[in-house]
């Protein structure tokens, strides 16, 4: 597992609709390994091995992150924001923020007011940005509206295997779907295999509809992360008993196949990898549910990464959960094929 480019990954800001640096990254990083790389007009990559195998699996980790977008700014120079994605707003108050605006990443701070510290019910219009500007001319200079903003946190390594940093969700997923390419590459993969890059997924999705559009797929895989419950606050008769370093984590829903589980969990056998499990109804909350709909339908699975803190800018996750989710779907690819029957049911015939 390369942790420096999947350090390089969450240091670098990508707010939902503004992924373009980020992609230019994992291109370079998987040019040493593709067979093909694609790009389309919504700025999703697909990098593929094997493209013109006649068996095509998709994998999918969205690179986008939650953030805000500059809305206004007034004669003093302070800046007003709206939000982009599912944030948590009172944990910005008082927080670092970076503008990214023209290619240059412009520090400032959520200015502490009094009124909003501890206050559950604010609105991102409250919220306002102190770059230091003396005035609104000045602060033309280093801002426009449209401009996207994201806290300003770097990866941090902490105790053991553990680690932090802001948009794990889901810089995470997107480098495993990337590292099992590489990997199922290294093992004789035979079947077609394509890790996407997706754009998006915080704000409407997209990247996934264009993804699953794009071609003929026998199966689509989500990657992403799922809320734990090993940290204060959480339980585990919400969605199910995840931990921080028990390994990668399945999902049972209506949506999410379950012939595709059982040959995961084989895989896992195998493999001698711990797996963990969690429930949802119906819809998953990831690019899996966008997917299974597209075009005309494509059986999905959903392989997650346990995450504390999700949505905030010091989410943290376990290394040894990001290893083996690249070792199980890698594995994966080599069992996978042709004689899958994805709806588990005997042709009926007259």
């Amino acid at each position: 597992m390369n942790k420096e480019f999947l350090h390089e990954l969450l240091d670098t800001p990508s707010v939902s609709g503004h992924e373009e640096e980020i992609q230019r990254k994992a291109i370079k990083y998987t040019a040493a390994f593709c067979d093909k790389q694609e790009v389309d007009a919504t700025g999703n990559v697909l990098h593929r091995i094997n493209p013109d195998a006649p068996y095509q699996v998709l994998m999918m980790g969205h690179i986008d992150e939650i953030g805000f977008l500059v809305t206004h700014i007034d004669e003093s120079g302070m800046i007003k924001v709206m939000s982009n994605g599912g944030l948590r707003l009172p944990l910005y108050v008082g927080a670092r923020v970076q503008i990214l605006h023209e290619g240059t990443k412009v520090p400032g701070v959520v200015s502490v007011v009094k009124e909003l510290v501890g206050n559950k019910e604010i609105k991102a219009s409250d919220l306002t940005i102190d770059i230091g500007a003396e005035s609104k001319e000045e602060a033309l200079k280093f801002a426009t509206p449209g401009d996207p903003v994201c806290a300003d946190t770097l990866v941090q390594d902490l105790a053991g295997e553990r680690f932090t940093s802001r948009a794990m969700d889901n810089r995470t997923g997107a480098f495993v779907v990337m590292e099992a390419l590489r990997r199922a590459k290294e093992l004789g993969a035979s079947i077609g295999v394509t890790a996407a890059t997706t754009v998006g997924e915080e704000t409407s999705m997209r990247g996934a509809a264009w993804a699953a559009a794009s071609h003929p797929w026998d199966l689509a895989i989500a990657v992403d992360v799922t809320y734990v419950s090993d940290c204060p606050g959480t339980n585990p008769a919400d969605t199910g008993d995840v931990k921080l370093g028990g390994g990668p984590v399945l999902c049972t829903a209506t949506i999410v196949n379950k012939q595709a589980n059982r040959l995961f969990v084989q895989t896992a056998e195998e493999k001698d990898i711990k797996i963990q499990w969690e429930v949802a109804s119906g819809y998953t909350g990831t690019d899996a549910d966008r997917a299974h709909i597209s075009s005309k339908g494509i059986p999905v699975a959903l392989v997650s990464i346990p995450l504390r803190y999700m949505h905030s800018s010091v989410e943290v996750a376990d290394y040894r959960d990001i290893e083996n989710a690249i070792e199980l779907l890698s594995a994966f690819m080599l069992k996978v094929g042709s004689g899958v029957e994805w709806s588990g049911l005997s042709v009926l015939k007259a």
